[in-house]
């Protein structure tokens, strides 16, 4: 399955546990598919970098980098209009579109609120991680 996910779950998900976590393991084991652009990696990348001064013991940039090998990297070319509130998250809708991906995991209320835009579903990584990645028994 692809999937677009927003800053703020792929650098949580880097440095602390939890459904972010989750997601990016399930990323880097291959049940998902990452789907990137290099707007997103370029943001990825400056926000990780902040919370590296507080946490030293993490391999940000190599963790970047293998995701970014493992990813679908995409020109993700503007919406034409504004959709979301934040006008910066319209990069993650523009991915999912691009690399055809039906699903952007985000934490941002700006976001979540435009799902259903083209077909894409966003939801949190919670509600991803019931959804997508719980095994039912």
């Amino acid at each position: 399955m692809k999937v677009v996910v927003d800053t703020n779950v792929f650098v949580s998900g880097a440095f602390f546990f939890g459904p972010p976590h989750e997601i990016l393991l399930a990323c880097e084991t291959g049940t998902l598919r990452l789907v990137l652009s290099l707007d997103i990696i370029a943001e990825y990348r400056r926000i990780g970098l902040g919370f590296l001064r507080t946490r030293l013991d993490v391999d940000y940039d190599t963790l970047l980098e293998m995701h970014r090998a493992n990813a679908v990297v995409v020109a993700a070319s503007g919406l034409g209009q504004r959709v979301c509130r934040d006008p910066d998250d319209d990069k993650f809708l523009a991915c999912a579109i691009a690399g055809n991906a039906k699903v952007v995991v985000s934490g941002d209320k700006d976001l979540l609120a435009t799902s259903g835009y083209a077909g894409i579903t966003v939801l949190t990584p919670r509600a991803f991680v019931e959804r997508y990645l719980t095994r039912k028994t």
